[in-house]
């Protein structure tokens, strides 16, 4: 080993470290960097040996337990494996044993608090396998393919435990938020036992006066039938923004689907429909009135999408005037299928698409905030090519994922387990 404990006084400790150097830059690089991870071993025993009890009878839960001696246990760190004697506990009358250093320590398995949050992060945005190759190739750390899945399914357990208790604080905002946008979507992932399903996201975005977002809060369920628990975390989550924001206007924003609706009306004082799923529906339009040329196609089709998002009453207008073309019986089966569609969703929705009116506020119109969510939160990761799932797997994933990607979230989950601890079993 390159390096050597010289000295401990009270919290400080003195290393020396040993490197040898090289006429090859990298090869130098690459003996720093074990010698530092020798040092760090060298620095994490003493830190795990400090806090280790002094071998005094302790009491839990109005138990008195007394130590068995110090035994031997091999820990897992950021700069590799260290073995250290801690005193381990058991009731005089036996039974479970415990160890005041690993729940002092905040050890999740066999790791330390910063290894599991660098394997969890590194998780949540790629495999296991590339979790692997990164730590062997780019900290000189080899690792188990099953301990990455293990100590990273740790870690979304006590994610998904603390859900409710632990509150998350948004960013520092230097602008006041006036307006929260709310919205919901799914999207298809494959599951080792059922085949596809829907995998649902939420995102609460946050929006100042001139409609800038600021921040946004993601939240990601595997596939379940009815989306009760989904709806439920979402919901809660609601109300601590509201708690948070009592002032700012909320807005349900979203696509035609009717379930999407029957959840967002409840909770938000605007419902906008999406301004692409709005639009989309005009080209049925556009093919009715011209069927035969494409230019006036084009050129009605830009002036309407310009009409419907910029001018008062657009929407009532639009709908008139495809319901007076959907009673000609000119056009051919599938344009007067198209058209009806566009009617019924115009009839339907028209209340939810006064744009103008949303965008002299400052509202957001569109749900691409939610679009893109269904891709950064779920598809980039869970649907990956070859990919397929079991459902725990799944929402460790997406507990981990939602977590690192709403900003701010993951540290302090981190600073929050590591003041508070934990004490689910793993």
């Amino acid at each position: 080993m390159s390096a050597q404990l010289l000295s401990q006084e009270g919290t400080q400790v003195r290393i020396e470290v040993t490197i040898d150097l090289s006429r090859s830059l990298l090869t130098s690089e690459e003996n720093i960097q074990e010698s530092l991870n020798d040092a760090g071993r060298v620095a994490t025993e003493a830190a795990l040996e400090y806090l280790d009890t002094d071998g005094s009878a302790i009491e839990i839960a109005g138990d008195v337990m007394r130590t068995k001696g110090k035994q031997p246990k091999a820990y897992q760190t950021p700069y590799g494996e260290v073995v250290i004697e801690r005193h381990v506990y058991q009731r005089s009358g036996g039974g479970k044993t415990d160890c005041p250093l690993e729940r002092a320590s905040r050890i999740i398995i066999t790791s330390t608090p910063l290894f599991a949050k660098q394997v969890s992060s590194k998780l949540a945005y790629g495999s296991a396998r590339d979790v692997q190759r990164d730590l062997a190739e780019n900290h000189q750390r080899p690792v188990a393919v099953s301990y990455i899945q293990r100590v990273s399914e740790a870690v979304a357990t006590i994610i998904e435990a603390k859900e409710e208790s632990w509150d998350y604080v948004p960013p520092q905002l230097e602008v006041e938020i006036c307006s929260v946008a709310i919205g919901l979507d799914g999207t298809c992932m494959l599951l080792c036992e059922t085949g596809w399903r829907e995998a649902m996201v939420g995102t609460i975005s946050l929006y100042d006066a001139v409609g800038e977002r600021q921040h946004t809060i993601y939240i990601g369920a595997t596939p379940e039938y009815g989306k009760k628990k989904f709806l439920e975390r979402l919901e809660q989550e609601i109300q601590r923004t509201k708690a948070r924001y009592p002032q700012a206007t909320y807005i349900g924003i979203a696509d035609g689907a009717a379930s999407n609706w029957q959840f967002l009306k409840h909770h938000t004082h605007e419902q906008v429909l999406d301004f692409y799923h709005a639009s989309a529906y005009l080209g049925a339009v556009a093919v009715a009135l011209y069927p035969t040329d494409l230019a006036l196609q084009r050129q009605w089709l830009q002036e309407n999408c310009h009409h419907l998002k910029h001018d008062l009453g657009a929407a009532t207008h639009l709908y008139q005037q495809m319901l007076e073309l959907s009673q000609s019986s000119e056009q051919s089966k599938t344009i007067q299928d198209n058209l009806a569609a566009a009617v019924t969703y115009f009839q339907n929705h028209q209340h939810q698409m006064n744009y103008a009116l949303y965008r002299s506020r400052n509202y957001p119109i569109g749900s691409g905030v939610t679009e893109a969510a269904c891709k950064t939160v779920i598809k980039q990761r869970l649907c990956c090519s070859g990919m397929r799932w079991k459902e725990k797997g799944a929402a460790a994933i997406l507990s981990l994922r939602a977590l690192v990607l709403t900003s701010t979230r993951w540290n302090q989950f981190w600073n929050k387990l590591n003041q508070y601890g934990f004490s689910i079993a793993l």
